[in-house]
């Protein structure tokens, strides 16, 4: 049975290396690991340790803090209430980011929400 912080600091590294657009083998690489080491931080299946914690946060250019972000609303809670994004969700955020400030910007933006409304 996973850990629920190892599961959320998972989906933490996940999401961040997709937002970053990096495989699973090109993050594994930076690591100086397999990409299957990779895979089983990113499910929970493996504990990550401090130093390889520190060296992700490096390699994602985030604080180390940012994978415990969301536990102080209690691990259940937070396994709960935040089900994992998808790849095409974060990749979309992703491709949003990269536009430049203004109206476009906007406009993109609003035309995603409309999408979601449903009447």
């Amino acid at each position: 049975m996973y850990h629920k912080t190892d599961v959320h600091i998972g989906r933490k590294i996940r999401e961040r290396r997709i937002a970053r657009g990096l495989s699973q083998a090109t993050l594994a690489d930076t690591l100086g690991i397999t990409f299957q080491q990779v895979q089983k931080y990113e499910s929970g299946a493996n504990r990550v340790g401090g130093s390889r914690l520190w060296e992700l946060s490096k390699a994602l250019d985030v604080p180390v803090g940012y994978f415990f972000e969301g536990l102080e609303q209690g691990e259940e809670q937070s396994a709960r209430n935040e089900p994992p994004l998808s790849r095409q969700s974060l990749e979309l955020a992703r491709a949003i980011n990269a536009i430049p400030e203004g109206e476009i910007k906007e406009q993109v933006i609003r035309l995603v929400k409309a999408f979601t409304k449903k009447d």
